[in-house]
């Protein structure tokens, strides 16, 4: 299977999103919309908004699964609801199909009320579609 650029993965995340109801604020490779800033020191992908709730767009490759620091840039991302505490902060992950299981565990190990914040989207791979 032909591996996903990273714009056609970030491209399906924002489909993601919008089927949620979020607006897109800022993404990565937008023609109209400019780069998200940094949350927390570690760069995303998208950030939406719907209503009062914020929605952080992250893609993920398989290597990014292997780096041990992986859990703690998702535990900084998360804690940045402490700056804007009106608003409810969620984490979007778009994974890779055979890396789903693998990104579910690691998610599985961080505390309860992270995990309540992270939501893990499958991208399929370019023939899949």
């Amino acid at each position: 299977m032909k591996q996903r650029s990273k714009k056609e993965k970030v491209d399906s995340l924002i489909d993601h999103l919008w089927q949620h109801g979020y607006l897109t604020l800022s993404r990565k490779f937008g023609k109209y919309l400019p780069s998200p800033p940094q949350i927390s020191g570690y760069e995303v992908d998208a950030i939406g908004k719907y209503k009062k709730k914020l929605a952080i767009g992250l893609t993920i490759s398989e290597e990014e699964l292997n780096d041990p620091k992986f859990i703690s840039k998702l535990d900084a991302i998360t804690k940045y609801k402490e700056r804007y505490p009106m608003y409810r902060i969620t984490l979007f992950i778009g994974v890779p199909n055979n890396s789903l299981v693998k990104a579910t565990m690691l998610i599985s190990s961080l505390s309860e009320e992270t995990q309540k914040h992270i939501k893990v989207v499958p991208l399929a791979d370019q023939n899949s579609k």
